[in-house]
């Protein structure tokens, strides 16, 4: 199916491995050109061989997404090698162990702010370009209980952000949503080392707790988002998908 991307610029943080990985990948096989920032010098670099194989044009720069200055000039930098931004993916983020001050204000730089800042520093381009759409990749324990606290409140954060986003600047042309994934395994990744050490307890889990029977897969996650950042999506913003699954209990 064409999307309607081909020539048009996609952002992702954290576009180096899993989740952001993927996303990246798919906007290229749409003919997207991409950008991608990430901490890890090394998955950066192969991620970035495996976009340019696809054809299209790759700003690929290691940026660590809680220095505000470096995101927002990383965001400026694609902005001018690559002409204008379509898109916006935040992805980077994840859970920080801990409860007292430090862990939370890590947790919020991390995930929440690190949001806030790369949106901020996309809408000009996007306006310059007559549009444009922003995902927050959240999860589904930003929508009910279960998870840890910091990485639910955080994440809980992130979706009325991007709720409020969308109605601030639908005016523009500019849409927001967010997508929520359940238990995402991939190589590396935090399911699959669970899965490794304690294939019973994981089979159980997976059992108990989600309906289709199965971990996703970060593809699945990528389908959605690319879908939400294309005009296929033009009517929809201010969303809030869950894509794991059935495992999720929230009725909203």
């Amino acid at each position: 199916m064409d999307l309607g991307l081909k020539h048009k610029v996609a952002i992702v943080t954290g576009g180096s491995r899993g989740i952001g990985r993927s996303i990246a990948l798919q906007f290229a096989e749409e003919g997207c050109h991409v950008a991608i920032c990430a901490r890890g010098e090394e998955k950066l670099r192969e991620t970035e061989a495996e976009l340019r194989a696809r054809g299209v044009k790759v700003v690929a720069e290691p940026v660590d997404v809680t220095d505000a200055n470096a995101l927002e000039a990383f965001v400026e930098r694609v902005a001018i090698d690559l002409g204008r931004v379509d898109a916006l993916v935040n992805n980077a983020g994840g859970n920080v162990p801990g409860d007292d001050d430090a862990a939370w204000l890590k947790a919020i730089d991390l995930n929440l702010m690190a949001a806030v800042r790369a949106t901020r520093a996309v809408v000009p381009h996007m306006r310059a370009a007559g549009g444009g759409a922003v995902v927050n990749i959240t999860s589904i324990w930003g929508r009910e209980g279960g998870g840890p606290p910091i990485y639910n409140a955080v994440k809980s954060a992130m979706t009325s952000h991007a709720k409020n986003s969308a109605l601030q600047l639908a005016p523009e042309g500019i849409r927001v949503n967010s997508v929520a994934p359940g238990s995402i395994r991939f190589p590396g990744g935090g399911w699959d080392r669970r899965v490794q050490q304690d294939p019973d307890g994981m089979a159980e889990f997976v059992k108990q707790n989600i309906p289709s029977g199965r971990f996703g897969t970060p593809e699945e996650i990528a389908n959605a988002v690319v879908f939400l950042c294309s005009p296929a999506a033009s009517w929809i913003t201010g969303v809030a998908l869950n894509v794991d699954g059935g495992q999720s209990r929230s009725n909203i």
